[in-house]
């Protein structure tokens, strides 16, 4: 019950899925992650289905609660603000052959701002641009 409240969810408790938004249904799972003890949290695609603004107020969460837990979160997103905002490394990878293309260690401490992500989203859009590109046009 310490981590429904800590994503704010205390006073749906008692509620069922069908009952709540997805993005409550979303901080339901962030808890359920965070609550299963287990020091590395594997996170696919988390916010995807979510609107813009939702998906602002769950990063933040997000990121609230890893500061105060600290555990190992990997994180797989294709929404590359995202990941210049919630990482520390990001691993961004290349595809046909799929390969590591790049590991970028993100500069500044938390919080950053969304300003300061964009810089780094540029660098990673970049980086992906004309394979994202080419993959649209069928050749890759």
């Amino acid at each position: 019950m310490a981590f429904v409240a800590r994503v704010g969810l205390a006073p749906f408790a008692r509620h069922f899925p069908h009952e709540v938004s997805v993005g409550m249904r979303q901080r339901a799972g962030i808890a359920r992650a965070f609550v299963s003890g287990a020091p590395v949290l594997l996170m696919d695609e988390p916010f995807g289905a979510l609107d813009v603004q939702t998906k602002w107020v769950l990063q933040e969460d997000l990121l609230r609660i890893w500061q105060e837990d600290r555990k190992t979160v990997l994180f797989v997103t294709h929404d590359l603000e995202e990941a210049a905002l919630l990482s520390d490394r990001i691993v961004v990878l290349a595809g046909h052959p799929g390969r590591v293309r790049e590991e970028i260690v993100v500069p500044g401490e938390r919080p950053r701002d969304r300003r300061a992500a964009g810089e780094v989203r540029e660098r990673i859009w970049e980086m992906l641009e004309d394979e994202v590109r080419l993959g649209m046009e069928g050749g890759a």
